[in-house]
């Protein structure tokens, strides 16, 4: 197996380096987990995306810690006098490389990965990690640093050791070790020679059916085979092929295949900014990414998961419709089930120091009346696209006549609007045009389904909607399309318009507000959601999709060298491993907010995939 190695993932073993979002991502679409440019799992959820971190150091440190080793939360194999570590990933696969040297000719191989293949023709995605270490060189040493914890920050309640495992036991859950390494070794983290190959496999308390080096092997060639076909089926443009093979990867790992749900992002309580208080839970499904990513999985292809998510959106309909509810929740858990409470973990002390750390959401109890468009808008696909298995049906249109009329219901009503605001309510633009976007959609699928009636219905109120919004978000005064009804002021959300198809993007206002906003909320490269004061204060950052959402709306209104000039400059904020996080300081680029979020790697695709030339013109 090649090695491959980048300038961009090398890292000096000195200095004093806080830490950072320069993280690479694992999974299997059960779990997840973070490593950092020194190897270290930072970041991990057992058994599923959503539950406590097992490895959360990431988010249990202070601003100077610098490469110190974390006292808990960190799974950790150390190069003794390690004095370079180069990572990258294996050529179209979610699998980690990390090869650690030092000044005398000793090196190592720690390849990282989740165990993700068919088995028995089913999806084999055990809530497990795999390590694999190898010497390279000379006779190199590690140690080994396992600290667990079992609920948000505490230490397991128990250890207990076998001939060749070692389990942590809490009073929720068991995780398990199990290596070929000497386990003395590895509990006392005593360094010890890497004379042979060594595999640590950890994660549920399950034994393994057969020997551990075989065991890790297997799944080591079977991942890699799945990686690489997965990606063999993408429809990838022709341009920045690398950058959309990374970022639809990475979109396919905040995926929860058992039930179909995305979530925003792996992490909480990231801050979106340093010392703003905006330190939010992502682990959930949020019904305004509907949209967005099945529109980037129809994009590249990937039906499948499209698919999977369109069944975890229809399902929430269904249950909306069941319940009788008036308002559509906009997030949900993975799993439909249990509670969204936001509460406060003390017990951690936050990004480099960063409180309050944070688990639930509370946005989960807001009015957001943009979801009953993005539901329907994400459904639609289900009506048009003729790959998929379970094509939409005249039952599902009737219960998406119900989001239909709950948007003319609610479409010129205050909400939180899109950016989910605590602490007011105003009819939002966005959130109107979304409701318009419902009743424009119901129009075309019962087009579709042979239903003129219906179709006669859901255009007619369309038009009305489209009216009414039309007159409201438009100020002549200011020359552009306004967040807010009657409002004056400008938001991001204002550049989808055209891509939803309220306006053309020739329209004279569309091409006007596009303008403002490049004048208005463009901060160098990036962009602002908003130049208002919230409830937190000012923005500080720029918001990553947004900065999409503006090469986007550049190309379509024809600046397209300019567009694909700031999309180049976009890419460089991508960290050292290709990946995105939320937020990216407006001077320096450093990456802020919870990581990696779906929404820039979906802004990535998106953009990619317009701007590129296609392979007819490309030879």
């Amino acid at each position: 197996m090649t090695v491959m190695t980048t300038a961009a993932g090398q890292h000096p073993a000195s200095g004093n380096f806080a830490a950072s979002l320069d993280l690479g991502v694992i999974g299997n679409c059960s779990i997840a987990a973070l490593v950092d440019r020194r190897a270290r799992i930072v970041w991990g959820c057992f058994p599923r995306l959503d539950r406590d971190p097992v490895f959360c150091s990431l988010i249990d440190n202070q601003a100077d810690d610098g490469d110190a080793m974390p006292e808990k939360g960190v799974f950790a194999i150390e190069l003794v006098g390690m004095t370079l570590c180069e990572q990258a990933y294996l050529d179209n696969t979610a699998i980690l490389s990390s090869v650690m040297s030092d000044d005398h000719g000793n090196a190592i191989e720690i390849l990282d990965f989740a165990p993700r293949f068919v088995r028995h023709e089913r999806s084999f995605r055990p809530p497990q990690l795999v390590r694999r270490v190898r010497r390279i060189s000379g006779r190199p040493r590690i140690r080994v640093v396992l600290k667990p914890c079992l609920g948000l920050g505490e230490v397991p309640d128990e250890m207990t050791r076998g001939s060749n495992h070692v389990r942590y036991v809490g009073a929720d859950q068991t995780i398990r070790l199990t290596t070929d390494a000497p386990i003395s070794y590895v509990v006392d983290s005593v360094p010890f020679a890497v004379d042979r190959p060594f595999s640590f496999i950890i994660g549920s308390d399950e034994a393994l059916r057969a020997e551990i080096e075989t065991t890790s092997r297997e799944f080591l060639d079977k991942t890699t085979d799945y990686w690489r076909d997965w990606v063999r089926s993408l429809s990838l443009p022709f341009d920045w092929q690398r950058e959309v093979i990374r970022a639809a990867i990475t979109l396919k790992l905040c995926s929860f295949e058992e039930t179909g749900a995305i979530v925003a992002a792996l992490t909480t309580s990231i801050p979106e900014a340093p010392g703003t208080q905006r330190n939010w839970d992502y682990r959930f499904c949020w019904l305004r990414d509907a949209y967005f990513v099945v529109h980037a999985l129809n994009r590249l292809g990937t039906t499948r998961t499209m698919e999977d998510y369109l069944g975890f959106i229809t399902n929430i309909v269904d249950s909306f419709t069941e319940s009788g509810a008036e308002h559509l929740p906009p997030l949900y858990p993975i799993t439909r089930g249990g509670t969204l409470e936001e509460f406060e973990a003390p017990n951690l002390s936050g990004y480099r120091g960063h409180q309050p750390v944070r688990f639930g959401n509370g946005a989960a109890t807001q009015i957001q009346n943009d979801g009953y468009g993005a539901v329907v808008l994400a459904a639609t696909h289900s009506f048009f696209d003729q790959r998929l298995i379970q094509p939409g049906k005249e039952a599902l249109f009737g219960q998406l006549e119900r989001m239909g009329e709950l948007a003319i219901a609610y479409f010129d009503k205050p909400d939180a609007g899109p950016w989910e605001l605590r602490e007011k309510q105003v009819v939002h633009s966005f959130s109107s045009v979304m409701c318009w976007a419902a009743c424009d959609r119901l129009a075309r699928i019962a087009g579709t389904l042979g239903r003129a009636d219906r179709k006669d219905y859901w255009k007619g109120e369309s038009k009305r909607l489209k009216q009414i919004i039309g007159e409201r978000i438009w100020n002549e005064e200011k020359g552009h399309f306004v967040s807010t009804f009657d409002g004056a002021d400008l938001d991001a959300t204002l550049l989808l318009f055209a891509e939803l198809g309220f306006v053309k993007a020739d329209d004279p206002r569309y091409v006007a507000t596009v303008e403002a906003i490049g004048r208005d909320l463009k901060r160098g490269d990036m962009l602002l959601r908003y130049a208002t004061q919230d409830d937190f204060g000012f923005m500080h950052t720029g918001f990553l999709i947004c900065a999409f959402w503006y090469v986007d709306a550049l190309y379509a209104i024809g600046r397209v060298d300019e567009a694909k000039d700031l999309f180049g400059r976009i890419l460089k904020r991508r960290n050292s491993f290709g990946l995105l996080s939320e937020d990216a300081d407006l001077e320096t680029g450093e990456l802020w907010g919870n990581f990696p979020q779906t929404y820039s790697h979906v802004g990535l695709i998106n953009s990619a995939m317009r701007l590129s030339r296609n392979w007819e013109e490309a030879f």
